[in-house]
């Protein structure tokens, strides 16, 4: 067996530092929408997130002002220009995976035909009765490909070397992914721990849905953290300086 781990990002999101910790520091963080390809020698390719879609797309010259909230996406950062460039075809892509089903992790769910959307059916049924157009948009997850909802943890490939691990409290159905590599497992986190300060100090976003499930989430991953799995966090621009699009983890 041999996994790879393909690592993007796909366009930017602007906000105070109150939105990802609370507290009372109002500066403002631009951080990176990542997104990743899992590679499986013989199960093929899988997505974890998708990043924005085209409705969010801005013209190459759009910059959001210093203390203005919000997305920055052009289209050479959607994900299927990403793998294009990488010299991976969108069309053989077997599964998305998608953490939860707000804008930026769904978003390019449609540039993917041949996959299967595979979500938490938590997720799904909680998005499917909250569509705002906004955090939630049937245009970002509606896009025709079948879904495999599943419940609590699952592993996708039958192996033990990706693991869906349900992470709720961001929003209700939220869900991580554990992937074992040759040198040691990654837990990709998705929004369920955005920046590596949330963990290290235990501290969650006042949006959140549900508070103590996000609590007792980020005591999870930093048990497993203390045991030596590597985090990719949700939206850490630190994390990402020395990341370069496509860096392969094996």
């Amino acid at each position: 067996m041999s996994v790879e781990l393909l690592c993007f990002t796909c366009g930017s999101f602007q906000a105070p530092l109150t939105f990802f910790l609370g507290g009372s520091d109002k500066s403002f963080l631009t951080s990176p929408i990542p997104a990743y390809l899992i590679r499986h020698d013989s199960k093929g390719l899988a997505l974890f997130d998708t990043g924005l879609g085209h409705r969010h797309r801005r013209e190459m010259d759009f910059r959001l002002a210093a203390d203005q909230t919000g997305f920055v996406f052009h289209e050479s950062n959607a994900f299927a220009a990403r793998l294009r460039a990488a010299g991976i075809d969108p069309a053989q892509v077997r599964w998305i995976i998608n953490s939860h089903l707000h804008a930026d992790h769904c978003g390019g769910n449609a540039s993917f035909p041949n996959a299967t959307v595979v979500v938490q059916r938590a997720e799904l049924n909680f998005a499917r009765a909250r569509l705002d157009g906004s955090l939630y948009s049937a245009d970002d997850f509606e896009t025709g490909q079948p879904f495999l909802q599943v419940d609590g943890e699952h592993d996708l490939f039958g192996d033990g070397s990706l693991i869906l691990l349900p992470t709720s409290g961001h929003t209700p159905g939220h869900q991580s992914a554990k992937v074992r590599l040759a040198t040691g497992d990654v837990v990709l986190t998705s929004d369920c721990c955005y920046l590596q300060r949330n963990l290290d100090e235990l501290t969650i976003s006042p949006g959140n849905f549900d508070k103590e499930a996000s609590l007792d989430v980020l005591r999870r991953l930093r048990a497993m953290r203390d045991k030596g799995t590597r985090m990719f966090f949700g939206h850490d621009p630190e994390q990402w300086q020395d990341v370069a699009q496509g860096t392969i983890l094996r």
